[in-house]
């Protein structure tokens, strides 16, 4: 959601809609230690965010300690490292700033960033993508904290694990060859999923429990989850008694709750209640919270049977029916007004519809046809986009992750021309450090923070698509 400042609502932090704000623990102030952002002027029209933290640098003498980078510091990250360098030598938390062992930690330091990315697969077929994927994957080497958390945003507000956000990071990582990462990160997920199944809307980095400020849960993580395990599961070897299985046998309680919490979800209608989605800003039923859903529920199904046995296959019958029941409330309610942000006519495109399509569906004719509509009604002058039609935040400010919801949707539709231009867009309006922003202001400049975990996720899953190596959640049979 944007701050209050910058908008009435938004995706990140504590918006105009009634909020309270959260206590701030402390194991949130020592990630972020020392990084209170200056204030900047405003740029671009009055209204227009700011951008208060450029990126997230390593601490080379504690290696895994985020330092986030206020915006306005100068500096260059050594080549495909986080150890940043300044003026005065190694960016280093303000204590250990005269440490006479700084070098030797900086060397130390980049060695284990550079032998991390080789150990993975860097997407991108030109320069400018390839800088983005390797910026965005040691960014979100420190947005994963050592228990697993995915801390959004380094700045107050968004430093919080969403599980929305840590489910496409988990994919990301997962197919970019860092699996035990994405495994650790499904771990912190299933040790903060309640009985019922169903996430808060977002938890304190340190695993004590969720940010109790007023949010309800937000339904889409039981469709996010399942989708992230699978694709975990996608890229291991699962033989019997091979320690994947092991680990997937370990997660399948999670993947049960969630797929339960999905399917018991839906009403008459094949829809599901009312439920917060991915904009923050009300409660009603949308395409925000179906399409992932539907995702959810395949995914599931398809896991059952690598799990085996009586009681995954009648589980795994169970969420296929849910599944086609759900698609068919979505094509006749949703479909009849052309895929818009809620089942009426008039709410508006909404970048959601991308959800509809690979890697989590085979999308038809109609799908396509509404992705196409609302990427150009969705395009702002800058050349991002915003979420959807009825957004109702700053105007001319372009979203990171919703464009980049696109090009992961064209690429992976064959649509490679136009994929190739929005991550071209991504690459050109990064911060100053090369880290991806939440938000682009109507001037074209990055705003509010950089790095954010999601867009990360999204735009490293783009440049996979685009290359033709996104796996697809197979149809239940």
């Amino acid at each position: 959601m944007q701050r209050p400042e910058e908008a009435p609502t938004g995706l990140r932090g504590e918006a105009g809609s009634g909020f309270r704000r959260a206590a701030m623990f402390g194991g949130v102030m020592v990630l972020a230690f020392g990084v209170a952002a200056a204030p900047l002027p405003m740029s671009g029209r009055p209204g227009q965010p700011r951008l208060t933290v450029a990126g997230v640098a390593e601490d080379p003498c504690q290696q895994q300690r985020a330092l986030p980078v206020p915006a306005g510091q100068s500096g260059q990250f050594e080549p495909d490292t986080s150890v940043l360098r300044t003026a005065a030598g190694p960016y280093l938390a303000a204590r250990l700033s005269s440490s006479p062992n700084q070098s030797a930690c900086a060397a130390v330091a980049e060695q284990a960033d550079r032998e991390w990315l080789r150990a993975g697969i860097v997407p991108g077929n030109t320069a400018a993508w390839r800088s983005m994927a390797s910026r965005a994957l040691l960014d979100l080497r420190l947005d994963v904290r050592p228990n697993g958390a995915v801390v959004a945003g380094w700045r107050s507000g968004w430093d919080y694990d969403w599980p929305r956000d840590s489910s496409w990071v988990a994919v990301a990582l997962a197919q970019t060859g860092h699996p035990a990462m994405a495994h650790r990160i499904l771990r912190f997920l299933q040790r903060m999923q309640p009985a019922n199944g169903i996430w808060a809307a977002r938890y304190l980095p340190d695993g004590s429990g969720p940010v109790l400020d007023g949010r309800p849960a937000e339904l889409d993580a039981d469709g996010w989850v399942p989708w992230a395990v699978w694709s975990w599961a996608a890229t291991q070897p699962l033989a019997p008694g091979s320690q994947a299985r092991r680990e997937l046998a370990q997660l399948w309680p999670m993947v049960v709750r969630a797929a339960d919490a999905a399917a018991g979800s839906l009403t008459q209608d094949g829809l599901p209640g009312p439920a917060m989605d991915y904009w923050e800003n009300s409660v009603q039923v949308t395409l925000g919270t179906v399409a992932p859903l539907l995702a959810g529920l395949r995914a599931a199904a398809d896991l059952a049977a690598d799990i085996g046995g009586t009681a995954a296959a009648r589980d795994g019958h169970r969420w296929a029916a849910a599944a086609a029941r759900l698609a068919t409330g979505v094509t006749a309610s949703f479909g009849r007004t052309g895929y818009q942000r809620v089942p009426r006519a008039g709410s508006g495109a909404d970048a959601a519809v991308t959800f509809l399509g690979p890697p989590f569906a085979e999308p038809g004719p109609q799908v396509l046809r509404a992705a196409r509509s609302a990427q150009q009604a969705l395009t702002v002058p800058n050349g991002g986009l915003v979420p959807g039609g009825a957004w109702t935040g700053t105007p001319g400010v372009a979203w990171s992750a919703e464009t980049a919801f696109f090009a992961l949707f064209d690429a992976s539709t064959g649509q490679r021309d136009q994929a190739a231009a929005l991550l071209d867009w991504l690459a050109a309006h990064r911060t100053n450090l090369g880290s991806l922003p939440e938000q682009v202001n109507s001037a074209g400049q990055p705003a509010s923070t950089a790095p954010l975990s999601w867009t990360d996720a999204v735009t490293l899953l783009a440049l996979l698509a685009q290359s033709g190596h996104m796996p697809a959640i197979p149809l239940p049979p």
